[in-house]
């Protein structure tokens, strides 16, 4: 066991992020193949699912992104809070700005399957940035200028539990609206192919450009806030038990803070 954790750690990160993309996009089939079962979810547990994950993923934007991010500016001799504080904004506008693109089109949209498609638009877009984090976060482990290997590994056990109820939010309303259960199910798993892609690419980034790795964290960093706070925050404390999801929020970031400080 030891043998293959350490192989592991030392492996090419950019096989790692792919990998890691490749489990998350996995997860997100997962979800999409509940309409070969079921023609709706229990909305708790899908709540409770999008609570654990936005903790996971506000935690590691602190302590695997923007903290790091600081330091590595400080070693490069870098503004840290003027470099910190525009990836950051950025990585929320940039986000903001695809947002506003699909609010439009779904204004101009009158059918409902129209705006299940949109739907899919939209998911598809905010799995980019989360791809990009999965190659950031194992190739500045790997440089060790970042979180550690474990960490990674938790961001991306994060990433995909909140992969599970995208797919089905995407697969469900499709089948509702007529859509035969195996198109239906593709639409939600290629909605997170993207994630492979991109986590590639966050990958090289860090690894080829060490000195903007500042900048590439805090992007990312403000890119998975905005999903976290725009998207899963909202969509898990619509219920009357918002105290519970509150606390599985909670859960969810004391988890990601215990593995960065003990296995960092």
């Amino acid at each position: 066991m030891r043998y293959m954790i350490s192989y592991f750690q030392n492996a090419n990160p950019i096989l790692l992020s792919l990998l890691a993309g490749i489990f998350t996009f996995l997860i997100t089939s997962m979800g999409a193949a509940v309409v070969f079962f079921f023609r709706s979810l229990s909305k708790t547990i899908l709540d409770s699912m999008l609570s654990i994950a936005a903790g996971i993923m506000l935690a590691a934007a602190f302590f695997s992104l923007l903290e790091p991010a600081i330091e590595l500016a400080y070693t490069f001799h870098q503004p840290a809070w003027f470099i910190v504080f525009t990836g950051f904004i950025l990585g929320g506008f940039f986000l903001f700005l695809g947002d506003k693109v699909l609010d439009r089109w779904i204004a101009s949209s009158k059918s409902s399957l129209k705006r299940s498609i949109l739907l899919f638009s939209s998911i598809t877009l905010h799995n980019i940035p989360e791809g990009l984090v999965l190659g950031v976060a194992f190739g500045s482990a790997f440089l060790g200028a970042s979180s550690s290997f474990f960490s990674a590994l938790t961001l991306t056990l994060g990433i995909a539990i909140q992969n599970f109820p995208e797919g089905s939010a995407i697969s469900l309303p499709l089948l509702r609206d007529g859509v035969p259960p195996t198109k239906a199910f593709w639409a939600g798993s290629i909605s997170g192919i993207v994630e492979p892609i991109s986590a590639i690419i966050g990958a090289i980034l860090v690894l080829k450009i060490q000195r903007l790795l500042p900048f590439i964290l805090s992007l990312t960093a403000g890119a998975m806030i905005f999903v976290t706070v725009m998207e899963l925050i909202p969509e898990s404390q619509n219920t009357p038990k918002k105290g519970f999801m509150a606390l599985f929020l909670m859960f969810g970031f004391s988890l990601m803070m215990i593995l960065e400080l003990v296995l960092a």
